[in-house]
């Protein structure tokens, strides 16, 4: 087997919560802050580095005791939230091939999917196609196909390979990663999963109180 090549992880973490009405990302989720559930599913050496970025003091602070390495800010925008992670991620791994963008909303998100998604770019993967690597301009976004749907349901985390870097760099003030999907359609492929309660974000305590319930099944 190849060696894969380096991909990094950005956790966003630096919304507002409103629809929640509190810090989400600190909530309680089967008996720890939600978001530590986003440490759980990238702790995985398939990720050459992993970083969080908030703008929340307490996030940073649960960050800090949990060893994983976060970056505090105070600008307004995801695009801000994007440009930052990426670089921090570039300076630790100037080598980076891919990153991928993952929600801190996301309890139920498993660890094999992160793996999965990281090996997608790497060398031994069969099913990658000789012009994905030739371009490095591939993204690939996690998705359910629902039976007799042709639309699956998509969401994240999402991929981006390192040709698409520059411009995730320097996208327009307060958009994120979806303008590149919008603008390169032919480059965007889904991997998909069997649970979509995977893809499921917890916005408001009824939704969190759900994902919990699927959580504690599955206990």
């Amino acid at each position: 087997m190849k060696e894969l090549l380096p991909v990094g992880c950005v956790i966003m973490a630096s919304g507002v919560s409103r629809r929640f009405g509190s810090n989400k990302l600190l909530a309680d989720f089967c008996g720890e802050p939600m978001l530590c559930r986003a440490f759980a599913a990238t702790d995985t050496p398939r990720l050459s580095a992993r970083i969080v970025v908030t703008r929340s003091d307490e996030v940073a602070q649960l960050c800090r005791s949990r060893n994983v390495p976060v970056l505090l800010h105070d600008l307004p925008d995801r695009n801000d939230t994007v440009r930052l992670g990426l670089s921090a991620l570039l300076e630790q791994v100037p080598e980076l091939f891919g990153c991928m963008f993952l929600p801190g909303d996301q309890p139920l998100l498993c660890r094999k999917t992160v793996e999965a998604m990281a090996g997608i770019s790497g060398r031994d993967h069969g099913a990658r196609l000789e012009r994905q690597k030739e371009t490095e301009r591939e993204i690939f976004r996690l998705g359910f196909r629902v039976r007799n749907d042709p639309s699956p349901l998509t969401g994240s985390p999402v991929l981006f390979e390192k040709g698409l870097f520059q411009e995730l760099l320097t996208l327009p003030q307060g958009m994120g990663g979806s303008v590149l999907l919008r603008k390169y359609p032919a480059h965007v492929h889904t991997v998909y999963i069997a649970d979509r309660n995977e893809l499921a974000d917890a916005d408001t305590p009824e939704a969190l109180a759900q994902l919990e319930a699927l959580a504690r099944q599955k206990l």
